[in-house]
């Protein structure tokens, strides 16, 4: 959480709907980490925030008062089993290591294996471009300015968008699909990753224990 705010303050951004604390408390929350064997030094995350929880998804707070249409398009989908892939980050020290692809990756097949149909985000342009637009997701054009708003801050614009199919991923590229799938079939796993920097190893945990 800490190192989630340290990142956002060094673009000036205080302000975040999905940076507060009350998940803690949700039971329809799901945490997943990015932890370096060598230092035990976490360094990155992401969460899923599932539909019909002790609150809102933070897109809702995120874009709720600029259009309301997002809540009635969440309760639809909600009916369906639903959700939000939300408080994505990397610390500084791994930045360009593709981390955040990976957890992206990570999170997708999490939300599979709850059973969801389908996955909310919003985030920045360029993160649309260069992760989510591979890994299946797509603008919501009914919301905002085609799916856009100016969000966390007046100079800063964001994209609203939407994984329609999480059981096929249709928009998703053939390569991130089979490892979504993969990751998914097999949560628990080791296996070597390419990123933009270099390959390294990545032991992957993300069998949920059921209750």
């Amino acid at each position: 959480m800490n190192g989630h705010r340290e990142v956002l303050q060094i673009f000036g951004i205080t302000e975040i709907t999905s940076a507060n604390t009350e998940w803690f408390f949700n039971p329809n929350a799901y945490v997943i980490i990015a932890e370096s064997v060598e230092s035990g030094k976490i360094v990155g995350g992401a969460r899923i925030h599932i539909v019909g929880g002790t609150q809102p998804l933070p897109i809702e707070d995120a874009i709720g008062k600029m259009d309301p249409h997002i809540y009635k398009l969440v309760e639809e989908h909600g009916k369906k089993g639903s959700g939000e892939l939300c408080g994505l980050w990397n610390a500084r020290e791994v930045a360009g290591m593709g981390i955040s692809t990976m957890l992206t990756r990570a999170a997708i097949a999490l939300a599979i294996q709850l059973n969801l149909s389908t996955l909310f985000v919003i985030c920045a342009e360029r993160t649309y471009q260069n992760i989510f637009k591979d890994q299946g997701f797509e603008i919501i054009p009914s919301l905002g300015d085609h799916g856009a708003f100016y969000y966390p801050k007046s100079d800063m614009v964001a994209v609203a968008l939407i994984i329609n199919d999480l059981r096929t991923l249709p928009n998703a590229t053939n390569a991130d699909r089979i490892k979504i799938m993969d990751m998914k079939n097999n949560p628990n796993q080791r296996k070597t990753e390419d990123g933009p920097k270099d390959e390294f190893d990545v032991n992957y945990n993300l069998l949920v224990k059921q209750s």
